[in-house]
C-alpha cells in the first residue's frame, strides 16, 4: 500500500476553485488561496494555507495551480518563498488587503468608494499579469513598475491604509537597513508624491502619466517619433510626401522635412521600407512645450506633367514638381503629454490644392483655420509618440523603435543644449517668394528655381543639398512650379551641409527658368536670370540669419554660368546700397556684363553651426593671434557677446583664453582680463539657460584643458581680488560665484604640472593656497559693511572647492583651514550662510574621512549647540544635524563611535529641549524628532552608560535630564508628530524609545532607588511614560488587519509585552517606596492591565493585589486604592478598554491572591466582587452606548447609576445622572429629564455649605454653595416640567423655592417671577388639554436579551397619541430578530430558556391613586384627570374567560373577568419612561360583579356628560345624543335586559344565595340610571336643533317606556335639585375620578380595555333596547383567549345581522344628520394579538376641545355611524393588508401550528366585498417555499470531481469570463 510522500518540486500553489472540506482532516480552500504543499498521495495534497499556517489538511491536487518557489529550511522550519518579483508579491498582498475592504464597502453601500477601489483593483490585476507575462521591453517594464507603485500608494492613501516608503527603484525600504533620517525623508517624499497624485486624480488628469513628467523634466530635449503607415490618395503620378512640424501661431516650420518618395502605384518608391517608414523629429526643447500649438504638416508634391489632365499624344514634359495638397494634424496634446498612445493610428485628412495661386503654405494655413476638411476618405495614417532625450539617448532607450534606418529630421536651429562632441554645420535655406515679369511671353511665366552650391572657382559642390531627412543629398534642388503665376510663394526649405573648410569659399546660386508643359518647347527654354549669395561675409563672419532680398541678374546664359563674372557683384539689395550703387530711376542697371532685372527674389537663411559665428568680437578673440594689438579690446568685448554664441564655441574660446595666458606667461598683462573672461564664461554656464553646459565644461577640464601653469596665475589674481575686497567687490563677487570651476582649473592645472614635472613646486603651491585661505579669513574678519555680500558668497561657494582641492592638498590641513575660516565669521552675522556652509562641508568628501571629522565635528557641535540654545536658524541647524547623523550612519566612513559620543554629549540634551519647546504646528518638529531618534538609535549601550557619567557628580543634572526625557517621550507618544499612516516611521521611533526607556530604567534602579536617593517624581514620570508607551494607538496590534499585525509582529514582536514586564519588575523593585505611588499609579496600572494581551494581563494584574496589600500594611485598609480603581475603571471602560476576558482574569487572579492572605481574605473578596459587578454593568453600558436605541442606553445608564448609588459613590452617581438627563433631552423627554435632575437636587441642602467639586459636574452651573446650586437646578427642573406639561410637579417644586425666596433668601424679585410662573401653571392645568399617553406592558423572554431585561416585564409609558401598533413597531426595530408573541398569558420555561428573543406587548390601564387632599371633595375633572395617568404605580389588564356551559340566550351568566394587577418599582413618569414590574397579582371577577362595575361606569359617564353640559352651555350636542340614544334605544343588543335574564332569576338566586346584596346593588344602579338620563334628555331637549327634533322626540318616547318599566320594578330615585348631582358626587368621590377623555378613543377596543374598569371602556353603544348596558362582548366578534372561549356559532351571527337592520325611522333621520362624517369602525381587538385589525389614526388636531364625545367614541363598537366631529375615514384596505401579512407570517407558530389553537380560524376583517378574502390562503403558501429551487443546470459552475483512487482528471475549462478577475491574483 502506498503512503503519503513528501513533495520535492510541488511545494507552492494557488487554489483555482473553491473547495469545501467534507471532514475534519480536509482543508477548505477559496479561489486565490496560496497553499504550502508538504505531502502528496494519489491525487491529493497535504499542506496548509499560507495565510493560516496552524491548520493543516488535505485537498485535491487538481484544485491547485502549481507555481515556482524557493524552499528554505526543512522539516518543521520549511518555508516557501514564491519566485516572483518583489513587486508582484507586493501587488498580491495589496490586492488581498484591498479585496476585504472592498467587500466591506459593498456591504456598507458606499458606492463611490466601491467603484473607485474596483477600478484600482482591476488596474493592478491587469498590470500584474503584464509584469508576469515577461514580454515587456525593459523601458516599458520600468515605466509599468512606476505606475504600479504609484497606484498602490494612491490606493493606500485613499483607503486610509499605511504609507509605503520606497527607494528610487520602487522597492520597499527596509527600516533596519535605512538610517532614521533617510527613512524620515522617504516618508516626507512619499507623502508629497501621494498628495500630488491625489490632486491629479481629482483634477481628472488621469491620462497624464506621472513618471512621464518626471522623465521629461529630467531631460532638456525630447523627440516626436512618427511612423507613416499609409498614404491614401489618388495621385496618379510619383510624389514626394514631405512631413514636418509647424508652428501655426508664427506660421513657420520648426523642423526639417521628413521626405518619403511615393510611387504612382500607391507604394513607397523604396519598397524595402514598406512597413518601416519611421522618423524621429529630434531636438525639441522646453520652449517647444510652451508653444501654444504645434501642428504636424504633410505636403504632397507630385512629380510629373504640368497638368494631370493633359493626356495629349503630343510629348509632354515630365519630372516637374507640382503642388498637390496638404494634410495637417494638431499634435499639441501629444507633445505636452496629454495624449500618449503609441499604438493609436491617427488619420490626417487630405486637402487638395484648389487653384494655381493656392500656394502650399496658404493651404496649410487655411486647413489650420478651418474646422474640418472635406477629405473624401483621402489622407495619411500615422502613429505618434513623444520620447525623452536626445537622439543618442533615444537610440539607447528605445532600440525597438529607433534604429539606424530611422530618419532623423532635426529641429531648425540649435537644441537647448549642445554637447561638446556634437559638431554641426548646417545652413537652412528657404525659398520664400519671387516676382517675375512676363517679358516677351503672352502669359505669366511658369518659374522654376534651381538652387546649387558653387565654390569661388565655379566648381559645383556635389550632393550637399538635402531636401529632407530620409533622403539622399542632391547637387541641385528644383522648386515647385506654380502655373502662370507672377508672384510665386514657395516657402520650401532645404538644408545645405558643407564641410567647414569650404564654407568661406562657397556661395549659393539660384537660377530661374520658364518651364513649358510640352517637351519640345521646354527643351528650348534657357535660364533667364540668376541670383546668388555668399555664405561668408567680408569680415569673416557667417551669413546673417533672416531674410535676404537677392538681386536678380539677367545676362546671356553662358555668362550667367560663369561665377567669376558675377561673384564680384553685390548679391543683395542691402549690399547694393552699402556699396553705393544708388538705385536710380532706371529700371535696369548695367553692372558689367550683367543687368539687374526688375524681378525680385527672396530667401531666408538660418545657420546652425558649432564652428561658424556671426559675431565679430568673438571671431576676433578666436583669431587673436592675427591681431594681438586688439587683444585687450577683444577680451573686454567678450563680456558683451550673446551667451549662446560663446557657449557654442566654448571649447575654442577657453582654448584661446588659456593660450593667451600661457603664451604671455612672463608678464601678467592679460592675467586679470583672462581671469575675468573665464569668470564670465563660468558665470554663463551657471545661468539657468545654459546650465546644461556644465557637463561640457567638466568634459573640457577633464579632457581638453592643458595649461599646466595656469594655476599660479589664477591663484594670484584670485588672492589679489580677495585682498582688495573693499575696492573690487563686484569682480570678487562674480569670481566667488565661479569659484568651483576656477579651482577645478587650478587643481587640474596642478595635476597636469605634477605629471610633467613630478611634484616640482609643491611647497610653493601649498603655501599659495594657505595664503589664499588666510586672505579669506582676513576678509571674513573685517567689519566692513561693503563686503557683506562677498562674505555671504564666500560661505556659499568656498565648500564647493573641497572635493577638488583635496586631490592636491592635505585633507586634514584643509579641514583645519575651514575650521579657522568658520570661526572667523563675525558673531551673530550670516548665521544661515555659515550653517549652510557647514552643511556643504558635511556633504563633501572631507567629512567622510575619520581624521578630518575629528577636526570638523567639535566645531560643528559647538556651533549647533550655540544656535539651538538661542533658537536661531532652526531649519538650517536641523538640516546640519541630520546630515551629520546621516554620514555617521554609513558603514564606509571609518569608525564613528567616538563621534556619536561627541554628538550625544554636546547635543542630545539641547535637541531634547528644542523638541520640548517646539510647538506641534511647527514645520520642523518632524525633522527634529527624527534627528533625536537618530541620535538615540545610533547610541550603543556603552554610550548610554557614558551619558549618565558625563553629568558627573551633579545628581540634580541627571534627575533633570531624565525628567526632561521622560516628559518629552510621553508627549511624543501621546501626540505623535508623524501622521498615523507613517507606520514604519512610528514603529522605528517606538523601537528606539523602548530601548532608551529601558536603558534609563536601569539608571533609575541603580541611582535612585535606595532610601537616600529616592526620587518620587522621577519614578512617577517613568511609570506614566512606560504606560503611555504601552497603551499608545500604534502598538495595539489587535486593532490592525491580520496582515499588518503579522508584519509588525515579525519585525518588532509585541513591544507592549516587553515594556509591560519591565514595568512590573520596576514596580516590584520599589519595595517600601510603593506606598508613595498609591493611589496615583492605580490609573496607569489599570490602563496597562486593560491592554488585550493575555500574557501581559496575567503578569500585571497581580500588581493590584500588591497595591492593596501595601496600602493595607500602612493603613489597615485599602480605601484609597478602591476609590481610585472604581473611578478609573469607569473612565477606562467607557473609553473602550476592557472586555469579558479581563473581568474573568481580574476576578480569578485577585481572588486567588486575596484568599491566600491572612487579613485580606474577606475584605479583598468583597472588593473583587464589587469591581466585577461594576465591570459587568459598565461593559453592558459600553456595548449599549453604541446602540441606536436610546431606550436601551437609558436602561443601562440607570443600571450603572443605581449601582453607584448602592456603593455610595456620589460623584460617579451624579456623572451618570447627567448622562441620562442628556439622553432624555435628545429624545425630548422633558418630564423624565426633570425627574433625573431632581435626583441630583435631592443630594443638596438649602444651606451655605460649600459645593464639593463632584456636585457641580456641569460647566453651566456657577454656584459656590449647595443652596445656590439647588436653586439653579430647581429653576432648570421647573423649566423641564413646564415643557413636559407636568405643571403639578412644577408647582410643588415652586412652592419649595417660594419658601426659600420668601423666608430665607428674601429675593423678592425672583419670588415675583416664580409666582407669575406658578399662576401660569395653575391656569394651564385648568385650560390646556393634555394628551394622555397609553401604558403598555412588555415582556422580554428568552436568553437572547441582555441580562438587564431578560425574562422580565416592564411597563412603558407611551408617547403622546402613540398607538399600540406604533409602539410595537418601535420595539421590534430595536430587536429585529425578536418574535412577537401572540398571546397575553405568561410564557412557559421552554420559551424563557430558549436562545431566541420573544416579545410580548399589550396595553394596560393605570390605576388611579388620588392624593389625599382631593379625597371626598368635589374637584373639577380637569384637575383630577392628571392623576389618572400620572404618578401611577399600579396597572391592570383584564381579559374575559368563560366558565361552565355556554348559555345560547344569555352570554352574561358565565362571562368572568380575569384581572391582573402589575406593580412597578417606581411611579411613572419618573427618570425613565418605563420601569420593571416588581409584583404581579391576579383576581377573577364574577359575571355579577362585572355587571355592577359596568353599570356604575355608565352611570358615572352619563353624570359626567350632564355635568359638563351644565357647566359649559356651548358644548356640542352630538356626543350627548349618541350616548343617550345608545342607552335609551338599544336596537341590537338586549341592554340591561341581559342582566335581568342572567341574574334576576330564581334559578340564579338559588345557586348563588350569597350574591343577594350584589343583586340589590345592581338593581339600585339600574334605578339610579333614570334620574341621570332624565337630566340628560332635559338638556338635550333644550339644545336640540330643529333638524334633530324628530330624533329627540323618539328619544323621549323610548325613555318614557324605559322609565315606567324601571320605576315599576326597581323603585323611583330622584335628584332633588341641580346641586344634588354634586352632593351625590361628593358622597361617591371615586366616580368623579373616572376620566372620560382618554385620547386613544379613536382606536378600536382591545380586550385589555374591554373589561377594564376605566370609563374609556364603558361599553355603551347606540341602538340597544332598554337602558342597561349591552353585553360586554358583542356577538359580532370572535374572541380567542388563552383559555379558548368557545366560538359563537355562525347562525347566531346571521340573526344579529338581521336584527341590526331593524332601525326605526328616527334612527334614519339621525343617520342622515350625521351622514357627513360616517365612519365604519372596525370590530374590537381580539386577544390573539396578531389579529389586530385597526384603522390608521391621524394625529389629533391641537385645537381639540375637551368633549365627552372623545370618551364615547372609543366604545362605539358597532358599524353604525358615530359622531360627526373629527375622526378618521374608514380605511378598510389597511386592515385587510395588515391581516393578510400577519397571516402569512404568523399562521404557524411552532412549525406545526399553534398547539393551543382550536381549529376555528381567526376573525376576518369586516368584508367590504367578497373578493377580499380570496387570496388569503394562497398567500400563505406563497410566502416561503420550504426549500429554494435548485439553480438551472447552465448556471452551475462546478469544480472538478474529487480524486478517487485513480489520479483525478484536471478541472473542466471554465467558460465564465469572471475567471479573469478571480485568477488575476492567482497567475
Amino acid at each position: 500500500m502506498t503512503r503519503w510522500v513528501p513533495t520535492k518540486k510541488e511545494k507552492y500553489g494557488v487554489a483555482i476553485y473553491n473547495y469545501d472540506a467534507r471532514g475534519e482532516e480536509e482543508l477548505s480552500l477559496q479561489i486565490g488561496d496560496t497553499a504550502h504543499i508538504l505531502e502528496t498521495y494519489e491525487g491529493w495534497y497535504r499542506g496548509y494555507r499560507i495565510r493560516r499556517k496552524s491548520k493543516k489538511g488535505i485537498f485535491p491536487a487538481c484544485y491547485i495551480h502549481l507555481k515556482d518557489a524557493t524552499v528554505e529550511g526543512n522539516g518543521q522550519k520549511e518555508t516557501v518563498i514564491p519566485n516572483e518579483l518583489p513587486l508582484v508579491q507586493e501587488v498580491t498582498t495589496i490586492l488581498r488587503e484591498w479585496a476585504s475592504i472592498w467587500r466591506e464597502l459593498y456591504v456598507g453601500d458606499k458606492r463611490e468608494m466601491f467603484n473607485t477601489v474596483r477600478d484600482l483593483i482591476y488596474d493592478l490585476i491587469e498590470w500584474r499579469s503584464q509584469i508576469l507575462s515577461g514580454t515587456l521591453p525593459q523601458d516599458e517594464l520600468q515605466e509599468l513598475k512606476q505606475k504600479v507603485t504609484s497606484k498602490i500608494d494612491y490606493g493606500n492613501k485613499y483607503l486610509d491604509l499605511d504609507l509605503v516608503v520606497r527607494d528610487e527603484d520602487g522597492n520597499i525600504l527596509d527600516p533596519e537597513q535605512t538610517s532614521t533620517i533617510s527613512l524620515f525623508l522617504a516618508h516626507e517624499t512619499a507623502s508629497k508624491q501621494i498628495e500630488e497624485r491625489i490632486q491629479e486624480e481629482q483634477s481628472q488628469k488621469q491620462n497624464i502619466d506621472l513618471n512621464r513628467q518626471a522623465k521629461f523634466a529630467s531631460t532638456p530635449s525630447f523627440a516626436l517619433f512618427v511612423t507613416l503607415k499609409n498614404v491614401v490618395c489618388k495621385i496618379g503620378e510619383d510624389a514626394e510626401v514631405l512631413m514636418s512640424l509647424y508652428d501655426p501661431v508664427e506660421s513657420k516650420f520648426i523642423s526639417e522635412n521628413y521626405l518619403v518618395r511615393w510611387s504612382s502605384s500607391g507604394l513607397p518608391k523604396d519598397i524595402d521600407r514598406l512597413n518601416n517608414l519611421r522618423a524621429v523629429f529630434t531636438d525639441l526643447g522646453s520652449k517647444d512645450l510652451k508653444r501654444e500649438k504645434i501642428s504636424f504638416v504633410c505636403q504632397i508634391v507630385r512629380v510629373g506633367r504640368m497638368e494631370l489632365r493633359d493626356n495629349n499624344t503630343r510629348k509632354l514634359t515630365f519630372g516637374l514638381r507640382r503642388p498637390f495638397g496638404v494634410a495637417v494634424m494638431d499634435v499639441s496634446d501629444i507633445i505636452t503629454g496629454k495624449v500618449d498612445d503609441e499604438d493609436k493610428q491617427h488619420f490626417i485628412p487630405f486637402q487638395p490644392v484648389a487653384g494655381e495661386s493656392d500656394f502650399l503654405q496658404t493651404v496649410i494655413n487655411k486647413v489650420i483655420a478651418a474646422k474640418e476638411v472635406n477629405h473624401k476618405g483621402q489622407g495619411l495614417w500615422v502613429t505618434l509618440k513623444l520620447l525623452p532625450g536626445d537622439i543618442h539617448q533615444i537610440r539607447k532607450d528605445f532600440p525597438h523603435l529607433v534604429d539606424r534606418s530611422t530618419a532623423v529630421p532635426r529641429k531648425m536651429g540649435f537644441p537647448e543644449i549642445i554637447m561638446p562632441g556634437d559638431v554641426r554645420n548646417d545652413i537652412y535655406v528657404t525659398l520664400v517668394q519671387g516676382d517675375f515679369e512676363k517679358g516677351s511671353k503672352t502669359t505669366q511665366k511658369n518659374v522654376e528655381v534651381t538652387m546649387s552650391v558653387y565654390d569661388e572657382d565655379g566648381k559645383r559642390l556635389e550632393n550637399v543639398i538635402f531636401p529632407g531627412a530620409g533622403d539622399e543629398g542632391v547637387s541641385e534642388y528644383k522648386s515647385v512650379i506654380y502655373y502662370q503665376v507672377k508672384q510665386p510663394r514657395w516657402f520650401e526649405t532645404v538644408k545645405v551641409a558643407i564641410p567647414i573648410e569650404d564654407v568661406n569659399r562657397s556661395h549659393l546660386r539660384f537660377t530661374f527658368r520658364h518651364r513649358s508643359s510640352q517637351d519640345s518647347k521646354d527643351k528650348s527654354e534657357k535660364i533667364f536670370a540668376l541670383a546668388f549669395v555668399k555664405l561668408m561675409r567680408y569680415d569673416g563672419t557667417t551669413l546673417r540669419d533672416g531674410e535676404h532680398d537677392l538681386i536678380v541678374y539677367k545676362a546671356e546664359t553662358k555668362k550667367l554660368e560663369d561665377s567669376s563674372i558675377y561673384l564680384n557683384l553685390p548679391a543683395t539689395k542691402l549690399e547694393l546700397e552699402e556699396k553705393g550703387y544708388a538705385s536710380t530711376g532706371k529700371s535696369m542697371q548695367n553692372l558689367g556684363s550683367c543687368t539687374i532685372s526688375k524681378d525680385s527674389f527672396q530667401i531666408s537663411t538660418l545657420v546652425c553651426s558649432t564652428k561658424l559665428t556671426q559675431n565679430v568680437d568673438l571671431l576676433g578673440l578666436l583669431k587673436w593671434r592675427s591681431n594681438t594689438s586688439l587683444l585687450q579690446q577683444n577680451l573686454r568685448q567678450l563680456m558683451k557677446v550673446d551667451g549662446g554664441e560663446v557657449v557654442k564655441f566654448l571649447q575654442d574660446t577657453l582654448d584661446a583664453l588659456f593660450n593667451i595666458m600661457m603664451e604671455n606667461s612672463d608678464s601678467d598683462t592679460f592675467d586679470t582680463l583672462v581671469f575675468d573672461a573665464l569668470v564670465f564664461i563660468i558665470g554663463l554656464i551657471a545661468d539657468r539657460k545654459f546650465q546644461h553646459f556644465n557637463p561640457v565644461l567638466e568634459t573640457y577640464i577633464r579632457k581638453h584643458f592643458s595649461a599646466t601653469l595656469a594655476y599660479t596665475k589664477l591663484t594670484t589674481v584670485l588672492k589679489n581680488y580677495v585682498d582688495n575686497a573693499e575696492k573690487l567687490t563686484e569682480q570678487l563677487f562674480r569670481a566667488m560665484k565661479a569659484l568651483e570651476y576656477i579651482f577645478k582649473f587650478i587643481v587640474r592645472s596642478r595635476v597636469l604640472f605634477n605629471q610633467l614635472y613630478e611634484n616640482k613646486g609643491e611647497v610653493d603651491f601649498m603655501e599659495s593656497l594657505r595664503d589664499l585661505f588666510k586672505s579669506f579669513n582676513d576678509m571674513m574678519n573685517s567689519n566692513s559693511e561693503n563686503t557683506v555680500m562677498v562674505k555671504g558668497a564666500a560661505l556659499k561657494y568656498l565648500p564647493t572647492i573641497v572635493n577638488d582641492v583635496k586631490l592636491v592638498f592635505d585633507p586634514k590641513e584643509l579641514s583645519k583651514l575651514f575650521t579657522e575660516f568658520i570661526l572667523k565669521v563675525p558673531q551673530g552675522r550670516l548665521l544661515r550662510q555659515k550653517l549652510h556652509c557647514l552643511i556643504d562641508i558635511v556633504h563633501s568628501d572631507l567629512f567622510t574621512q575619520h581624521d578630518c571629522r575629528d577636526i570638523l565635528l567639535p566645531l560643528m557641535t559647538e556651533q549647533l549647540k550655540l544656535h539651538l540654545e538661542n533658537q536661531e536658524e532652526l531649519e538650517a541647524c536641523c538640516q546640519l544635524l541630520s546630515n551629520i547623523l546621516e554620514v555617521l550612519y554609513r558603514k564606509d566612513v571609518g569608525p564613528t563611535q567616538r563621534h556619536v559620543q561627541i554628538i550625544m554629549e554636546k547635543l542630545l540634551r539641547t535637541v531634547n529641549r528644542t523638541v520640548i519647546s517646539m510647538g506641534r504646528d511647527s514645520e520642523l518638529i518632524g525633522s527634529f524628532v527624527a534627528s533625536m531618534t537618530a541620535i538615540l538609535r545610533q547610541m550603543e549601550d556603552y554610550h548610554y552608560a557614558h551619558l549618565i557619567n558625563t553629568f558627573g557628580k551633579m545628581r540634580s543634572d541627571v534627575v533633570d535630564f531624565l525628567m526632561e526625557t521622560f516628559i518629552m517621550f510621553k508627549d511624543l507618544i501621546g501626540k505623535n508628530v508623524y501622521p498615523a499612516d507613517w507606520v514604519i516611521m512610528n514603529m522605528m521611533q517606538n523601537k528606539v524609545f523602548l530601548r532608551a526607556i529601558n536603558q534609563y530604567a536601569a539608571v533609575l534602579n541603580k541611582k535612585f532607588l535606595d532610601q537616600t536617593n529616592f526620587e518620587l517624581q522621577l519614578w512617577n514620570n517613568y511609570f506614566h511614560l512606560a504606560v503611555a508607551f504601552l497603551t499608545q494607538e500604534s502598538l495595539q496590534l489587535e486593532n490592525f488587519s491580520s496582515d499588518k499585525r503579522a508584519k509588525i509582529f515579525q519585525k518588532y514582536q509585541d513591544m507592549r509585552r516587553t515594556i509591560g514586564f519591565e514595568i512590573r519588575d520596576m514596580w516590584y523593585n520599589l519595595g517600601p517606596h510603593k506606598i508613595k505611588l498609591i493611589p496615583e499609579m492605580v490609573g496607569p496600572m489599570l490602563e496597562m492591565t486593560l491592554v488585550p494581551e493575555i500574557e501581559l494581563r496575567k503578569a500585571t494584574i497581580p500588581i493590584f493585589f500588591d497595591m492593596m496589600q501595601c496600602e493595607f500594611h500602612y493603613t489597615r485598609s485599602f480605601q484609597r486604592f478602591e476609590n481610585e480603581i472604581i473611578t478609573k475603571l469607569d473612565h477606562e471602560v467607557e473609553g473602550g478598554r476592557g472586555d469579558e476576558q479581563y473581568k474573568v482574569l481580574f476576578d480569578k487572579i485577585l481572588l486567588e491572591h486575596c484568599r491566600k492572605h491572612k487579613y485580606l481574605a474577606k475584605s479583598g473578596e468583597n472588593f473583587v466582587t464589587l469591581v466585577v459587578r461594576l465591570m459587568e454593568r459598565l461593559l453592558d453600558y459600553r456595548t449599549i452606548m453604541h446602540d441606536e436605541s436610546k431606550e436601551n442606553r437609558m436602561s443601562c445608564t440607570v443600571n450603572v447609576l443605581n449601582f453607584y448609588k448602592e456603593i455610595e459613590r456620589e460623584e460617579m452617581y451624579i456623572r451618570y445622572l447627567y448622562k441620562l438627563c442628556d439622553l432624555h433631552k435628545e429624545c425630548d423627554n422633558y418630564t423624565e429629564a426633570a425627574y433625573t435632575l431632581l435626583l441630583h437636587a435631592k443630594l443638596l441642602k438649602w444651606s451655605e455649605e460649600a459645593c464639593a467639586a463632584h456636585l457641580t459636574q456641569r460647566d453651566g452651573y456657577q454656584a459656590c454653595t449647595q443652596g445656590q446650586l439647588k436653586d439653579q437646578l430647581y429653576q432648570e427642573i421647573i423649566n423641564y416640567f413646564d415643557k413636559g406639561k407636568m405643571w403639578e410637579e412644577a408647582i410643588s417644586l415652586g412652592k419649595e423655592l417660594t419658601e426659600q425666596y420668601e423666608n430665607e433668601m428674601f429675593d423678592y424679585e425672583q419670588l415675583s417671577d416664580l409666582l407669575r410662573k406658578q399662576a401660569h401653571f395653575y391656569e394651564s392645568i385648568v385650560k390646556v388639554i393634555r394628551p394622555k399617553p397609553d401604558y403598555f406592558a412588555v415582556g422580554y423572554y428568552g436568553q437572547g436579551f441582555p441580562s438587564f431585561m431578560r425574562n422580565k416585564i416592564f411597563i412603558y409609558r407611551g408617547k403622546e397619541y402613540e398607538r399600540r401598533e406604533d409602539f410595537e413597531a418601535r420595539l421590534l426595530t430595536q430587536f429585529p430578530n425578536a418574535d412577537k408573541m401572540k398571546t397575553t398569558t405568561s410564557p412557559g420555561d421552554d420559551i424563557k430558556n430558549s436562545p431566541g428573543q420573544y416579545i410580548q406587548c399589550f396595553t394596560v390601564k393605570p390605576i388611579l391613586e388620588l392624593p389625599p387632599k382631593f379625597q371626598s371633595k368635589p374637584v373639577s375633572e380637569q384637575i383630577l384627570s392628571f392623576y389618572t395617568i400620572n404618578e401611577v404605580q399600579k396597572f391592570q389588564y383584564s381579559r374575559p374567560i368563560r366558565k361552565g356551559e355556554k348559555d345560547p340566550d344569555n352570554e352574561f351568566s358565565n362571562m368572568w373577568i380575569e384581572r391582573t394587577t402589575y406593580v412597578i418599582a417606581y411611579k411613572l413618569p419618573g427618570i425613565l419612561r418605563w420601569f420593571e414590574v416588581v409584583s404581579v397579582s391576579m383576581v377573577e371577577i364574577s359575571p355579577l360583579e362585572n355587571a355592577i362595575e359596568t353599570m356604575q361606569l355608565t352611570n358615572e359617564k352619563i353624570n359626567n356628560v350632564v355635568q359638563r353640559h351644565l357647566n359649559d352651555p356651548n358644548l356640542p350636542i352630538n356626543p350627548l345624543s349618541m350616548l343617550l340614544n345608545g342607552i335609551v334605544d338599544p336596537a341590537v343588543m338586549g341592554g340591561f335586559t341581559n342582566y335581568e335574564k342572567a341574574f334576576f332569576t330564581g334559578k340564579y338566586m338559588q345557586e348563588h344565595p350569597e350574591d343577594q346584596d350584589k343583586i340589590e346593588k345592581l338593581k339600585d344602579l339600574i334605578a339610579w340610571q333614570i334620574p341621570f338620563l332624565a337630566e340628560g334628555i332635559r338638556i338635550h331637549g333644550e339644545k336640540v336643533t330643529e333638524a334633530l327634533r324628530p330624533f329627540h322626540e323618539r328619544l323621549e318616547a323610548c325613555f318614557k317606556q324605559l322609565r315606567e318599566k324601571v320605576e315599576k320594578q326597581y323603585g323611583v330615585k330622584a335628584l332633588q335639585q341641580p346641586s344634588a348631582v354634586d352632593e351625590r358626587r361628593g358622597c361617591r368621590p371615586r366616580s368623579m375620578v373616572r376620566s372620560f377623555t382618554m385620547p386613544s378613543s379613536q382606536r378600536p377596543l382591545s380586550v385589555a380595555s374591554v373589561s377594564s374598569i376605566s370609563s374609556d371602556n364603558s361599553p355603551s353603544r347606540p341602538g340597544s333596547d332598554g337602558f342597561a348596558l349591552e353585553p360586554l362582548l358583542p356577538k359580532k366578534q370572535h374572541f380567542k383567549s388563552q383559555d379558548k372561549l368557545d366560538k359563537d356559532d355562525l347562525d347566531k351571527e346571521k340573526k344579529d345581522k338581521k336584527k341590526e337592520k331593524r332601525n326605526s325611522k328616527h334612527q334614519e333621520v339621525f343617520d342622515k344628520e350625521f351622514k357627513a362624517a360616517e365612519i365604519s369602525l372596525q370590530p374590537t381587538e381580539a386577544v390573539i394579538l396578531s389579529e389586530t385589525i385597526s384603522p390608521l389614526r391621524p394625529q389629533r388636531p391641537k385645537s381639540q376641545v375637551l368633549s365627552v364625545m372623545t370618551g364615547d367614541r372609543r366604545f362605539s363598537v358597532s358599524p353604525s355611524p358615530p359622531s360627526a366631529t373629527s375622526g378618521p375615514p374608514p380605511i378598510t384596505s389597511r386592515a385587510r393588508m395588515a391581516f393578510s401579512l400577519q397571516i402569512g407570517s404568523s399562521m404557524e407558530l411552532n412549525g406545526m401550528g399553534c398547539p393551543e389553537r382550536t381549529d376555528i380560524p381567526p376573525p376576518l376583517p369586516i368584508k367590504s366585498n367578497t373578493g377580499d378574502y380570496g387570496n388569503l390562503m394562497d398567500n400563505q403558501d406563497l410566502t416561503t417555499p420550504a426549500t429554494p429551487p435548485p439553480p438551472p443546470p447552465h448556471q452551475r459552475h462546478l469544480p472538478p470531481p474529487l480524486p478517487s483512487k485513480t489520479p483525478p482528471p484536471p478541472p473542466p475549462k471554465t467558460t465564465r469570463k469572471q475567471t479573469s478577475i478571480d485568477s488575476g491574483i492567482v497567475q
